[in-house]
């Protein structure tokens, strides 16, 4: 298979477009089992009859991981609302009607959320948190009780492609099984990094059509903050999560 140039690249990967086929190659330095890891997660979402790409293949390319999967024809939502800023609230709440769809679903053998953020406070520099507030940090996780449904874990308008006759979400590395309102606030805590109006907008929208409460969604913040400060992401500022963390610590 001829990759030829990446059509983008992330912190994780760099995805490529050969023989109309989606290929993501992941980076060197992930265990073995990372992109079977990601292929099951997106499998699942798919036998769930959610409208993700099809996964074709796992296997490895030029001595590197990869997914082999569908190609999806379309632009994200997010290009499409950088294109015309008047129709931001109507591609949100398409992309809230998609959300509340994943978030119906009970899932069997997924990621347990819980776990997952647990592992990533633990595994935060000293120097960002120190054991007094991985350890409030935690204990305030395990005090939550929800009913566990599937969670994207990195919901946003850039995972979502439009295409004549649906919309496609795509990127399932990040999904677990967990408390929707913590999904909820990740994306709130996503859509804040780039605009804290389009933030505002999307959890204003998700509750009004939810009947969740703010409250409900933003007791989530000190952990879903504290957690990202594990992912060592470029474009993300850590001294923006400290203040979150330090606001309810």
């Amino acid at each position: 298979m001829i990759l030829g140039k990446p059509i983008a690249s992330g912190n994780t990967s760099k995805i490529y477009l050969s023989e109309n086929k989606i290929v993501k190659v992941f980076n060197g330095y992930f265990p073995d089992t990372e992109s079977l890891k990601e292929a099951n997660k997106q499998k699942y979402a798919y036998s769930c009859g959610l409208p993700v790409p099809k996964v074709l293949d796992v296997t490895k390319l030029n001595g590197e991981q990869a997914i082999i999967m569908e190609y999806i024809k379309g632009d994200t939502l997010g290009d499409l609302m950088f294109k015309d800023k008047n129709q931001t609230e109507n591609y949100l709440n398409i992309s809230i009607n998609t959300q509340m769809e994943i978030h119906k679903i009970i899932p069997k053998g997924i990621e347990s959320m819980k776990d997952k953020l647990i592992h990533q406070i633990e595994s935060v520099n000293v120097h960002l948190l120190d054991k007094r507030k991985k350890s409030y940090l935690i204990k305030k996780l395990e005090s939550f009780s929800y009913e566990n449904r599937l969670c994207h874990g990195d919901f946003h308008l850039f995972n979502l492609i439009k295409t004549e006759s649906k919309v496609v979400i795509i990127d399932w590395v990040d999904s677990s099984s967990g408390d929707i309102c913590a999904d909820i606030y990740r994306t709130y805590l996503l859509y804040s990094q780039i605009s804290l109006e389009l933030a505002e907008m999307y959890v204003n929208l998700y509750c009004e059509k939810s009947g969740l409460t703010r409250s409900d969604i933003f007791q989530w913040a000190p952990i879903v903050a504290g957690a990202r400060l594990s992912e060592n992401v470029t474009s993300e500022n850590s001294i923006r999560l400290m203040k979150i963390v330090n606001y309810y610590c």
